[in-house]
């Protein structure tokens, strides 16, 4: 047996193990791929993605910035088709059709207004800027990715701090992550109800980086697999 990852393509394959879990599985159902699926490799496709975050149009017009490593685990529907996030072009729009990490993790989209269901407009890949940011007279630096996940709150609603702008003041109302991530902030004096101040922001131009799709068919059916799933799947 081996990796679907790692399957040549016009390559016939049967699939034999998915590890991962129920959730994992449950993903690739929704691709239409199961224990004893036959599919032909038709690409394994590099894509134009960027290594930082990415910023999407959201519920009720808001915007929000999304993490790559969290835009990872995004499958949407377009066209009939379920596609990874990342395969969106600027403009297009698709339907949240997977998150993939949990109800934590889909709890942590939703307070930026993005659920299963919903719509979201892909607007661009973010330059990887670095945020400048002030605490008790202590400067923090961090990027885009890393500063979408502290939230202060406007008008009732939850907003990130990369949309602060320079010289604004806030109260920190919400962190969102892993207890590792919040540990880490906190070492950084970054705790809810702490004022942060944006000092600064660094620009810098986007650093382009090829990510890799698996292009398969069932069937008469294309499907795209991102590589982090293509890589749970045993075939042969």
């Amino acid at each position: 047996m081996k990796i679907l990852a790692e399957v040549e393509p016009e390559v016939m394959v049967t699939v034999k193990e998915i590890g991962g879990g129920s959730e994992v599985k449950g993903n690739l159902a929704d691709l239409g791929i199961s224990e004893g699926t036959e599919l032909t490799v038709v690409a394994t496709e590099p894509v134009h993605v960027h290594a930082g975050p990415i910023a999407l149009n959201v519920a009720a017009g808001r915007e929000a910035v999304i993490a790559r490593g969290w835009a990872d685990k995004v499958y949407v529907e377009k066209g009939g088709e379920t596609l990874p996030l990342l395969r969106l072009e600027n403009g297009d729009k698709g339907t949240i059709k997977t998150l993939e990490g949990g109800k934590t993790f889909e709890d942590n989209f939703s307070v930026l207004g993005i659920e299963k269901g919903g719509e979201v407009e892909f607007v661009r890949h973010l330059a990887d800027d670095t945020l400048v940011f002030k605490i008790d007279d202590k400067e923090i630096n961090m990027g885009e990715g890393q500063a979408s996940k502290v939230l202060i709150e406007r008008d009732g609603e939850f907003i990130q701090i990369n949309y602060l702008g320079e010289g604004d003041k806030a109260k920190i109302s919400k962190i969102i992550g892993g207890d590792s991530l919040k540990e880490k902030f906190e070492l950084l004096g970054m705790v809810e109800d702490k004022e942060i101040t944006l000092v600064w922001k660094e620009t810098s131009p986007p650093s382009p980086k090829r990510g890799t799709y698996v292009l398969a068919k069932i069937g008469e059916q294309l499907v795209t697999i991102g590589r982090g799933l293509a890589q749970k799947v045993r075939v042969e």
